[in-house]
Order: structure tokens, then C-alpha cells, then sequence
């Protein structure tokens, strides 16, 4: 898994399938292939502004798409934004994958991934949290303690 979510997308494949895509818009006939497969390799980008443009793209998506396509869709929803660091959202899209298809091991093994970085994340927020109360405390011990030896 974490093959998948560390792939990034070569300058010229991007540069490739963008130019494919904006060829196809601008003359009205965007095919959902194309729209995947630019926004797949948008969510590939070590980009965030990408990432996020891929995201859009893939939700927009979403809706139009057949059964096997919405799976892929919710799939690469889920590692953009676990890409994003907003683990919350990617949750929320391998769970809605694996409402559908239960046994999807990728959709599966992607779910316990965002989980373990949830907890360390959540983990490290609460250390440094932690740590930072710690510091308060002791530099409003030594203040006090300053101040009765001043008097």
C-alpha cells in the first residue's frame, strides 16, 4: 500500500494527460476516462495545489460514473487525500468503497493505514500538547519562584 501512496506521477506523463484533458474540454467532448486518468495522475503530483485539483476532479466524477468506475473514483479519493494529510476525509471515502464491496483487500488495507496515521497523529498532537503544558508550568514555577526570592 504504501507503494501506492508514495507514487508520484513523472512531469512528462502529467504534462501528457493534462494536454489530452484540456483538448477535450475545450471542444466539449470530456470523456470520463480522460478526466480520470488526469486526475489520477494529478493525486500523484508531489503538488498540493495538484492534489487537490485531482480531488476535485475525481468528485466531480463520482456521480456520472458506473459501479467499477465509482470504485476506482473512491479509491483514489481516499489516497488523495490521505496525500493531503486529511485523513478524516480519506476515511470517509475507503469506508463509503467499502460499504460496497466489503471484501475489497486494496480498500481494506488502505483503511488500516489512514487509521495507523490517524493515531500517530493524534498521538503527536497530544505530546507536543503535552509537552507544551509541561513548559507553562514550569516556566510559571520559575517566575513565582523569582519573585518570592525578590522580596
Amino acid at each position: 500500500m504504501e507503494a501506492v501512496l508514495d507514487d508520484t506521477v513523472a512531469v512528462d506523463d502529467l504534462l501528457k494527460f493534462e494536454k489530452k484533458y484540456l483538448a477535450e474540454l475545450s471542444s466539449g467532448s470530456l470523456s470520463r476516462s480522460t478526466q480520470f486518468e488526469y486526475a489520477w495522475c494529478l493525486t500523484r503530483s508531489k503538488y498540493t495545489t495538484d492534489i487537490q485539483k485531482g480531488a476535485v476532479l475525481l468528485e466531480d466524477l463520482l456521480p456520472k460514473g458506473n459501479k467499477d468506475e465509482q470504485r476506482d473514483y473512491l479509491f483514489y479519493l481516499a489516497v488523495a487525500h490521505h496525500r493531503l494529510k486529511e485523513y478524516e476525509k480519506a476515511l470517509k471515502y475507503v469506508r463509503t468503497l467499502l460499504s460496497k464491496e466489503p471484501k475489497n483487500t486494496q480498500a481494506l488495507e488502505l483503511e488500516k493505514v489512514i487509521e495507523k496515521k490517524m493515531q500517530k497523529e493524534g498521538l503527536v498532537g497530544m505530546a507536543i500538547v503535552g509537552g507544551m503544558a509541561i513548559g507553562v508550568a514550569g516556566l510559571a514555577g520559575l517566575i513565582g519562584l523569582a519573585i518570592s526570592k525578590s522580596k
